[in-house]
């Protein structure tokens, strides 16, 4: 069904973009809030092409099923949709707009941005490497002891690596405390993001209620938890720094040598580093268990990948990021991972800042565009099945397949900042628990899959058996335990 916006010259006499079936002032837009949205965002594609125009009471959303038209809008087009939906729970209500994930494209964004490209470029992540194997390893650890305890030891392993590089915590209470507060405030903001998730973002004039309402009650348990989040660790930084014994971190780097011409530079730090923090445990956490759950019901595929690590790195130590260039089918698991069960199927959503027009369709100003991932990771494919978890189809040169990096970051000038520190942590925590460990079915032989799905799509706790390899492997893990400890 085509609709028309008002008639006027031009662009504006121009149809949307086709999309489900309205009803008189909701129109389809509460179509959207729905678990597993993606999938059925994706079946439109079948009737209404790549592009699936939504709106209602006041509101347009137009969701993009195609990789192609997401580059031709969300990165060739970027003047036109790098801004962030206005969306008054989450924004104004909570302020998760403070983080440069969120805030609209403008000064204030560029700012962030330019501090983060500091602290996290291909050359500055090196600085992190270290940091990187400690941890993992000592997740290898941790699983010696209470393998059963693995959806929580990896919980806590993906945590303690963005606040480790990104405020020089040390294992104990404090960080500990932080990881918390991070995934209190990704719990409130994954539900905020959903666009008509409150009914406030939809009828603006409720943001007036009084404060003892349940939504204003809940916006202001995430305000001060987005406040902790983006002051705790950072006084905590200061504090270290003043007596001499803060160890190399990205809020380290920034204060210490911070790029030229940033006014209002603390605030900014914090904003800035506060987005990596909020964001990069739960992307972590999300793909690191992905490929654990992979790797139990594909066992022919890590048997192959465990043989690849032994013969590369050997038997006489565990493996670093510097072997990943010499590892194609590891590599091609984690691309696997990445693809078979996307973190954020819908990606984030970009908003466009003036009226426009692609394929003669006509797309209103402040339309809120989502990039539906999740039709690209799992399109149809003549040689591969989409939904079977098959490294091989990223080594296959007859049938290129996209390598999930072009899409799993974002897109244009939103582009995930930190997506090569991402990609060290998850290559990282895998190829460990490779080389140490076999992951298999529970003793029943049974695994029961389920998903807490809205915004992020994240696997719920389900049972595996993680067991040494070998006495010798385990062996290596201690010892390079052992080292940390050091």
């Amino acid at each position: 069904m085509l609709r028309r916006h008002a008639r006027t010259s031009g662009a504006r006499s121009l149809p949307c973009p086709p999309g489900p079936p309205t009803l008189p002032i909701v129109g389809n837009i509460m179509d959207m809030g729905t678990p597993s949205a993606w999938q059925k965002l994706a079946e439109y594609k079948k009737t209404y092409g790549n592009l699936v125009y939504f709106h209602g009471f006041g509101k347009s959303v137009l969701v993009i099923n195609s990789l192609e038209a997401m580059n031709d809008l969300l990165d060739k087009r970027a003047n036109k949709y790098s801004d962030r939906p206005m969306l008054i729970f989450g924004s104004e209500l909570v302020g998760l707009n403070r983080t440069f994930a969120l805030c609209d494209y403008g000064e204030e964004w560029r700012a962030q941005r330019k501090l983060a490209h500091a602290a996290l470029g291909p050359a500055a992540v090196r600085d992190y490497v270290e940091a990187q194997e400690d941890i993992a390893a000592g997740l290898a650890n941790d699983l010696l002891k209470t393998p059963e305890d693995f959806h929580n030891l990896i919980r806590v392993a993906s945590g303690r690596i963005v606040i480790t590089i990104t405020y020089g915590t040390r294992p104990g209470a404090t960080e500990n405390g932080f990881v918390l507060i991070a995934e209190e405030v990704n719990r409130i903001g994954g539900e905020a993001a959903i666009p008509g998730a409150y009914l406030c973002d939809i009828l603006p004039i409720l943001k007036y209620a009084p404060s003892w309402v349940p939504f204003q009650r809940t916006a202001a348990y995430g305000r001060q938890a987005v406040h902790d989040m983006l002051n705790k660790p950072f006084d905590y930084v200061k504090k270290e720094m003043a007596s001499g014994t803060a160890p190399p971190s990205l809020v380290q780097r920034l204060l210490s040598d911070p790029p030229e011409n940033i006014t209002n530079l603390e605030e900014r730090i914090k904003a800035a580093a506060g987005t990596m923090y909020g964001a990069g445990a739960e992307s972590t956490f999300s793909a690191v268990l992905t490929f654990v759950l992979a790797m139990a019901l594909n066992p022919d595929k890590q048997r192959l990948a465990q043989a690849e690590i032994d013969r590369v790195v050997g038997m006489d130590r565990l493996p670093i990021i510097e072997d990943i260039p010499n590892l194609p089918y590891i590599n091609a698991v984690i691309k696997e991972t990445m693809r078979w069960n996307p973190s954020l199927p819908l990606g984030v959503a970009h908003r466009s800042s003036e009226d426009d027009v692609y394929e003669g369709y006509f797309i209103p100003k402040s339309t809120i565009v989502i990039p539906n991932v999740w039709a690209v990771a799992f399109e149809p494919n003549e040689k591969y099945d989409p939904h079977a978890f098959l490294p091989e189809r990223f080594l296959d040169d007859s049938l290129p397949v996209v390598d999930p990096s072009t899409w799993a970051f974002g897109f244009g000038r939103r582009i995930c900042p930190g997506r090569f520190l991402a990609e060290n942590s998850l290559f990282i925590f895998a190829v460990t628990l490779l080389s140490a460990f076999d992951i298999s079915p529970p003793e029943n032989g049974e695994i029961k899959v389920h998903f807490k799905e809205f915004f992020i799509s994240l696997l719920a706790p389900f049972d595996c058996c993680i067991t040494p390899r070998s006495g010798a492997k385990a062996n290596l893990v201690e010892m390079r335990a052992a080292q940390n400890a050091i």
